[in-house]
């Protein structure tokens, strides 16, 4: 059985944010990918806002039937914001304000402390929190320790991979992660730079909850639409394509 597919449509809110104006609306992105199968959508409200704005984060909110998942750096702000609109869990992710997209996982294991308030606080609060992590031992050990709900496993080695055997050494990388992390009693979500050509690997690996992924159907909905878009995605994630 496959994995369940979370849309993140960060990239609709870039071309709207290019020319500072009002389209493409992303929450009509995010009904489109529910429209097509989506079985959840994604955004992350960077702490430069350079593309999902705050009145978007509260309009899907409002707007998505399927469920919201939240990316968002450990700070207080964000926590803040997540407080009050309750996303239907957060991930958290690392930031910087120069990169083009994110670099790597979340160093859970060099801040448990920072890291395990801000689980605290918002689990506390009813909202599962999931860590955007390397498929790590040592990351995996510290996410355990903070009693996160979720892990989501960077999948940016294994999409950048340039030869078949450097691919199948990152997907045995991701495979061990999984197998770890579903026996420490974690929740396994995954995701970074996966495209229609690579993702059926990785969504084959036992115990893969959900996959977020992003610019590549974006990109694709730009030209054939988003309801197509998600709809070839999920063919993908089961190798139909």
């Amino acid at each position: 059985m496959a994995p369940t597919l979370g849309v993140n449509i960060d990239h609709i809110a870039t071309i709207r944010q290019a020319r500072r104006t009002v389209e493409p609306e992303p929450i009509a992105a995010a009904v489109l990918a529910e429209l097509g199968g989506a079985d959840g959508i994604t955004a992350h409200l960077r702490e430069d806002r350079r593309h999902i704005q705050d009145r978007d984060v509260r309009l899907l909110r409002q707007t998505v039937r399927t469920h919201l998942n939240l990316e968002m750096a450990a700070t207080d702000e964000m926590v803040a914001i997540a407080l009050d609109i309750k996303p239907d869990y957060v991930t958290l992710v690392p930031e910087k304000r120069e990169e083009v997209t994110t670099e790597g996982g979340l160093d859970i294991a060099g801040q448990i402390a920072r890291i395990g308030e801000v689980v605290d606080k918002l689990q506390g609060a009813g909202i599962p929190v999931s860590l955007f992590i390397d498929a790590e031992p040592a990351q995996i050990e510290a996410s355990q320790t903070v009693k996160a709900k979720f892990i989501e496993l960077h999948t940016g080695q294994y999409a950048e991979a340039k030869d078949e055997t450097t691919r199948k050494q990152e997907l045995a990388f991701l495979a061990a992660g999984c197998e770890q992390a579903i026996k420490a009693g974690l929740r396994v979500n995954a995701g970074h730079g996966l495209t229609y050509w690579n993702i059926h690997p990785v969504a084959s690996l036992p115990g893969m909850e959900e996959l977020n992924i992003g610019h590549t159907i974006v990109s694709r909905a730009a030209l054939v639409g988003m309801e197509r878009a998600v709809r070839e995605m999920k063919q993908a994630m089961r190798g139909e394509l």
